[in-house]
């Protein structure tokens, strides 16, 4: 086992799977892109980077074929689905486990690049996105092989890549492959179409890429505007909301606690054992939302509105 650590006086606060988004909408449907900031195709630019596949968008004909198999397919299930309610079959919807799409929405945020084009990364020459490692892309280090986590800690972004051998297999080899402080992030955003999982991260000179996570709310949480609280700057009550939090928890071997004000006004509590990493869900979360009188509140209340 090496799994990454932080320095000496650095606070590690979120870890989890990443990849470079796969296109949804149809012209674009599992494919990427690297774009420099005229619309070129760049991957074979790109530092270190081996052979990959080069992608077309699919043509107004393949398109039209597409919806017309895919209507088929959806006045079948239909069919299906009315008549195993006559017969009194009991047919239910995907359950908790598929409960993250909701934050997934039909409607495009950037038609440009979700449904005409599909870029994953937007880099001139010499911008920080052209240095990213070509582990993160899927067609290049399929997931079953390898795996990528992004490590967030509240000093940099770390991309680190393991072998993965076997489902449950709890051997973590990392290896750094990227880093970057935090100040080089200009902006991240959200992204909602269709499955609700990516996110587009800015860096300071205005490159960009659009990373994929199961767990996107994870990492892009301490991404996005917050600030850390020290404990001792706590109010009483809020004090003893985490210090019972924590006894209530027993989490045996995890960090202190880290406290974070949102843009919402809740305080979000949490802790991390360093130690205890998994393939697929990277860092377990179980955290505390409280109010200003350390009140608990709905976890869901304590998200970022953009993260909804």
């Amino acid at each position: 086992m090496n799994i990454w650590q932080p320095e000496p006086g650095e606070t590690l606060l979120a870890r989890a799977l990443v990849t470079f988004a796969t296109g949804a909408a149809t012209r674009v449907s599992g494919k990427r892109w690297f774009r420099d900031t005229e619309r070129n195709d760049i991957q074979h630019e790109l530092p270190g980077w081996p052979e990959g596949p080069v992608y077309a968008v699919r043509s107004t004909g393949d398109v039209a074929a597409r919806k017309t198999v895919k209507g088929a397919v959806i006045a079948l299930g239909v069919a299906v689905l009315a008549a195993l309610s006559f017969g009194g079959a009991n047919v239910t919807s995907g359950g908790d486990n598929n409960t993250y799409m909701k934050s997934g929405s039909d409607t495009p945020d950037d038609r440009n690049n979700e449904v005409l084009d599909f870029p994953v990364m937007w880099a001139a020459p010499g911008t920080i996105a052209r240095n990213l490692p070509w582990q993160l892309d899927p067609a290049r280090s399929p997931e079953k092989h390898y795996r990528t986590h992004a490590i967030v800690t509240d000093r940099r972004l770390v991309i680190v890549g393991f072998p993965y051998y076997k489902k449950n297999d709890k051997r973590i080899e990392d290896e750094v492959l990227w880093e970057i402080p935090l100040d080089k992030i200009r902006h991240v955003e959200p992204r909602r179409f269709k499955d609700g999982t990516d996110a587009e991260i800015v860096f300071s000179d205005g490159s960009w890429c659009r990373l994929r996570s199961p767990a996107r709310r994870k990492f892009t949480r301490y991404l996005l505007p917050h600030e850390l609280i020290p404990l001792d700057a706590l109010t009483p009550g809020q004090r003893n909301a985490v210090d019972n939090f924590v006894a209530e928890s027993d989490v045996p071997n995890a960090a202190p606690p880290v406290v974070s004000l949102h843009p919402c006004g809740h305080y979000r509590v949490e802790f991390v054992v360093p130690s205890q990493v998994h393939s697929f869900s990277g860092l377990i979360e179980n955290p505390l939302i409280m109010d200003a009188q350390g009140s608990q509140v709905a976890k869901w209340e304590g998200l970022h509105p953009h993260d909804l």
